[in-house]
């Protein structure tokens, strides 16, 4: 299974616990790992073989921007669930949210959450 990857795309969205954090906002860090095969594409050249890197990339910031989120563990499954459902050759992703400025009061560079969904495990849900 071969992979295509979006690290380290930055998002100002409005999810959290607190108040201010859906009133003010913060800077959101994901990462996103989609599975698929690849091999057509790139015997071909052509990028209807493939899944865009561009189109994931939109599709992650739609979701984050789309709708408030209590929490990052949220984020992540819709991410998840968004990209199955828009690209059908998808067959697992990993998706990990990033939250650089937690209103924790510690020195961190970011907690986070990080999931793996799989298409089929979706099917027996």
């Amino acid at each position: 299974m071969d992979k295509i990857i979006v690290k380290g795309l930055k998002v100002f969205a409005y999810h959290g616990v607190n108040s201010e954090e859906k009133e003010n906002g913060q800077n959101f860090i994901i990462d996103a790992s989609v599975s698929t095969y690849i091999y057509k594409a790139s015997c071909t050249d052509d990028l209807n073989e493939t899944v865009s890197y561009a189109k994931i990339i939109k599709t992650i910031k739609r979701v984050m921007l789309e709708k408030k989120y209590d929490l990052i563990e949220s984020v992540a499954q819709r991410i998840a669930e968004q990209i199955f459902e828009e690209y059908p050759s998808v067959e697992e992703v990993t998706v990990a949210v990033k939250k650089p400025q937690a209103p924790i009061s510690a020195d961190f560079d970011y907690v986070a959450v990080e999931i793996t969904r799989k298409r089929e495990s979706l099917k027996n849900e």
